[in-house]
Parts: structure tokens; sequence; C-alpha cells
């Protein structure tokens, strides 16, 4: 038996992504930039997942900028807004729950003498736009929270923190790490306010080592990779097309199949949650739930480990947070102040469009006899 619950890690890439990272390779091999017949195949290949990207976010291709990922694309947004924004002030905004990919550049920006405020999630999780607001002041210039957060599925109210900004007349750059929202929570980058967005796309059935950063129309960064001038001159270095490729046509499938794989997560979601409450009443559910895509819980007076080592063991792979993390506490757990037997014994469960009801009660099944021996044992 082999059951995967940690699609918030990474997805199985689907086959339509494949067979356009195949076609490129074979068919599409000239450099993008060249101006013959295989070059301008290449550069087709190319507009055609800008498009792909670009219409998941709900944006125009000429504000999409592939990447190597989500972690590029955060790197980007923070120090790039940092440097253009840097004669303007010299304070920022954050949250506690954000990415390593948001908080160590910060950190690094802090070090050079900015100064950066750290918004404190509420125990659902979210960061409220009346702390936002108040933290706001007139040499803010940047600022950076995430829409959905990887390890609670917790969404925030960016629309919310884009009024603010508004309300009060700064010309605050927001970006979002909304990497856990592509294709999974309906937005779009339009309407949403946000000027930068990063998305990623192996969280959404494509390859790893590529993602985008959407740069809304008019918003000023300076280039992060110099070269060549690709990326309209802003990221040096030939696009991967097979790899843009099959983001583009992974992009695409899950913006038609959005509403239709949500509600298929919500109701493997639910259907844990039902059975959690009926045959294992310790269990605590974390969070208030936001995405159907994201169950966060926890065994109070187990450890982590040992749980994913069982479930392991019945062939069942889920996290206890961010993979990133690589085993360490999770920090977005103790900024919602839970009891430290919670987090401890926190577990994360994440779903995908591929994963079925029968894995979900063979979860629940092995969950419980993992807590059953496991008390046994101590």
């Amino acid at each position: 038996m082999e059951i995967y619950l940690d699609n918030a890690a990474s997805t199985i890439v689907r086959e339509e992504a494949i067979e356009a990272a195949t076609r490129a390779m074979r068919e599409q091999y000239g450099n993008p930039s060249s101006s013959h017949y295989m070059g301008r195949r290449a550069a087709s290949e190319l507009a055609r997942a800008r498009e792909s990207v670009a219409g998941a976010l709900g944006a125009s291709p000429g504000e999409v900028f592939f990447t190597s990922g989500g972690t590029e694309s955060c790197n980007w947004a923070v120090f790039g807004a940092a440097e253009a924004q840097a004669r303007k002030g010299r304070h920022l905004i954050t949250s506690a729950i954000e990415h390593d990919a948001v908080l160590e550049p910060v950190k690094k920006l802090e070090r050079s003498g900015w100064e950066a405020t750290y918004l404190q999630p509420d125990s659902e999780g979210r960061v409220s736009v009346a702390d936002f607001a108040s933290a706001l002041r007139e040499d803010t210039v940047f600022a950076s929270v995430m829409m959905v957060n990887n390890e609670t599925g917790a969404v925030n109210p960016i629309g919310g923190y884009a009024d603010a900004i508004r309300r009060r007349g700064l010309g605050t750059i927001l970006h979002t790490d909304a990497v856990q929202g592509l294709c999974k929570i309906p937005f779009t980058a339009k309407t949403l306010g946000a000027d930068l967005v990063t998305v990623s796309a192996h969280k959404i059935h494509g390859p790893k080592g590529v993602g985008a950063l959407f740069i809304k129309a008019g918003t000023k960064l300076p280039p992060f990779i110099l070269g060549g001038g690709h990326e309209s001159g802003l990221r040096s270095g030939t696009e991967a097309i097979p790899a843009v490729a099959a983001f583009g046509e992974a992009a695409r499938l899950g913006r038609l199949e959005r509403e239709e794989k949500a509600s298929h997560a919500r109701a493997i979601r639910e259907h844990i949650i039902h059975r959690l409450n009926e045959e294992l009443p310790g269990a605590v559910l974390i969070g208030g739930g936001d995405s159907p895509f994201i169950l966060s819980l926890s065994l109070p007076g187990h450890k982590s480990e040992v749980l994913m080592n069982y479930l392991e063991g019945d062939g069942i792979c889920v996290s206890k947070s961010s993979a990133c993390k690589k085993g360490s506490r999770s920090r977005v757990l103790e900024a919602m102040k839970l009891r430290s037997a919670v987090i401890d014994g926190a577990l994360r469960v994440s779903f995908s469009g591929y994963n079925t009801l029968d894995e979900a009660s063979c979860f629940v099944s092995s969950l419980i006899r993992a807590s059953e021996t496991l008390l046994k044992a101590y």
C-alpha cells in the first residue's frame, strides 16, 4: 500500500505536464532568444506557458516572470522591493508564520539596518487586518504576508491588507506567497490587490524547479539575476522551456479543475474529521480549516516523529510541518500559542485531486492503531 498525503510539500506530476515537458525537450529544444525558426518555436512554447500561468493568476502575460521556484520568487520580492524602496523608508511588515523563503531574506535586511514588524497569528492561524493596519507606518515600504499557510491551511485576508494600505495613502509594496493558493483557493491577482505574488509549479502537479513571480503592472523591481536580459530584462538566464511548458499545462488544467478538485479535497478532509471525532476523540484539530487541501491535527501525548514513522510503516506519507524545516519544531504552531503537547504531537495531512476516500479511511485507521499501540508501549 502506498498512500501519499503530503501534497503541501509537493504533488505528483500529472501526465499532461509530463507530456508537455517531453514534447518541449524533443521538439522545442531551440533557445527562445534565437531568431531562427527553432528559436521561434521555443519562444512560442514559452509564450503559451506564460499565458496559461497568467490565466490561472487572473493576470496579463506581461506581469508573469518565470523563476526557479517559490523560494527564488519570494527572495526576489523581498530583496527587490527593498532595493527599489530604500530611499522612501526602511520599515517592513511580515508575519511570524511565513515560509523561510520570506523570513530569511527579511532577517538579512534587518542585519543591514532595516526594521521589521512580525505580526502574530490568532488562535486560528490568521493575521488580522486590524493588526496589519496598526503596524503600518509612513516609512513602511514593503509588506509580505502569505495567502495560505502551508502548515495549517489558514487563509489570510490579503485584499484587506491592500485596502488598509490604500486607505493610508501609502506606497507600500504588498507581496503574498500564494504557493498554496494557486489553482486551489479562488482569487485573481487583479482583485487581490497585491503588487507581487509568488507561485510554484510543484504544488499544482507540475515539476519542481520552476515557479513565477507576478509583478503588477507599474510596480518597479530591479533585475534579480543579471545577464542576457531574459524575462524582459528582470531575470536573466535561458528559460527552462520543458519545465515552463509543464508548469503552463499544469496551471491551465488546474484553473479549469479548481472547483471540482477543491470540492473533492473538502470531502476527503471532512471524512477524516468525522472519523476522528467519532473514533479518536483525543485528536485535536488545529486552525480554522480554511483550505480544503490541508488538515493540521495533533495527538497530544505522542511525538510527531513517532506517529509519522508508524504511519510510514503502513505506507502512508504525512509530515509534521513544512518539509523545508527538516525536523525542526514548528514555529508556526508556536506563534499560534498552542500547548507544547499539541505542537509536539502535530501532523500535517494534505490532499490533492488524486487522493481517495478509501485512502483517507486507511489513514485514520492507521492513526488509531498508532495511538493504541504507542500508548501500550509507553
